[in-house]
């Protein structure tokens, strides 16, 4: 249970950073980071599955490209259902994405 609430709290706290080092990404305080997180991980959880399953065809003849759409996709849904998270435009998005990931792996990786 300690793991988890590391691995949470310094997720929370590197999304907030990054928000402030990227451009066209909003995010108005560490509460709010903390909540995308959490609202993150339920679309990770729920939502992109049925995501790829959908898109495994075109998974399959991009050669696994597509699937950093699909994380485009989870992102601006969480920029859709929270106020105080948002990224504007397509690249920025993507960005945002490939960060979020990377300093997700990163988290995982230093807790475990």
């Amino acid at each position: 249970m300690g793991k988890l609430l590391i691995k949470f709290m310094l997720s929370a706290l590197l999304t907030y950073g990054l928000a402030k080092v990227l451009p066209n990404v909003r995010l108005d305080g560490v509460s709010s980071a903390a909540l995308l997180v959490i609202v993150m991980g339920l679309l990770n959880a729920t939502v992109k599955p049925v995501l790829k399953i959908i898109g495994f065809p075109i998974t399959v003849l991009t050669l696994g490209l597509f699937l950093l759409i699909i994380n485009v996709i989870i992102v601006k849904l969480a920029d859709f259902l929270m106020t105080s998270f948002a990224v504007t435009g397509f690249v920025s998005t993507l960005i945002f994405s490939l960060a979020l990931s990377l300093v997700t792996t990163v988290v995982d990786m230093v807790v475990d």
